[in-house]
């Protein structure tokens, strides 16, 4: 009997976890940082990897899935340009040796909701695939895997470009320096 508790617990957890992994990650993502040079750099290295190894992924995968490279690459330029205009609706805040950010709260909510609303679709449609087997075209075709990547570029995509402005910021709000005019006052855009 434990052991099938424990089985029954391993099962229902990632229903559980996924949604409060998304509120969380939600509170996070809106809440004010102070913008660090090792951070934007660590985090734009490791987006710029995950960035490369996926568009690999979407390469090899083009094989079974058409159009599954083209949709990653609309994707990802979908989700370049949502992070410039999620740099331009930033708060910024100058100090005289610090910045500081605050993401805007309604661009983070649609990057969350998007990807909730392709976990919830991908859930949905592997159900309804199970139950009604496609005719010619394969499962893996069938299920969307196409969409999903598009999907995940755009979260990629937004990444990548907003830490790639957060370095540029950093890096002219070091070169105005702490007694430059600007640096004492807040600012809505650079």
């Amino acid at each position: 009997m434990p052991v099938l508790l424990a089985a029954l617990a391993l099962l229902l957890a990632p229903i559980v976890l996924v949604p409060l992994s998304l509120v969380l990650r939600y509170r996070a993502g809106t809440a004010r940082r102070q913008a660090r040079g090792w951070v934007a750099a660590l985090n734009l290295a490791a987006v710029a990897v995950s960035t490369l190894l996926f568009v690999m992924g979407a390469a090899l995968a083009n094989i079974w899935v058409p159009h599954a490279l083209g949709d990653t690459l609309l994707g990802l330029l979908g989700g370049f340009a949502l992070g410039i205009v999620g740099l331009w609706l930033s708060r910024w805040e100058r100090a005289p040796r610090s910045l500081h950010y605050t993401p805007n709260r309604w661009l983070v909510l649609a990057v969350t909701l998007l990807v909730t609303a392709r976990i919830l679709f991908g859930l949905w449609r592997g159900w309804y695939l199970w139950r009604h087997a496609p005719g010619e075209t394969s499962w893996v075709s069938a299920f969307g895997v196409g969409g999903s990547l598009a999907a995940g570029a755009v979260v990629l995509g937004y990444y990548l470009s907003y830490w790639m402005g957060i370095r540029r910021r950093l890096r002219r709000h070091a070169r105005a320096g702490p007694d430059h005019p600007a640096a004492l006052r807040p600012i809505d855009s650079l």
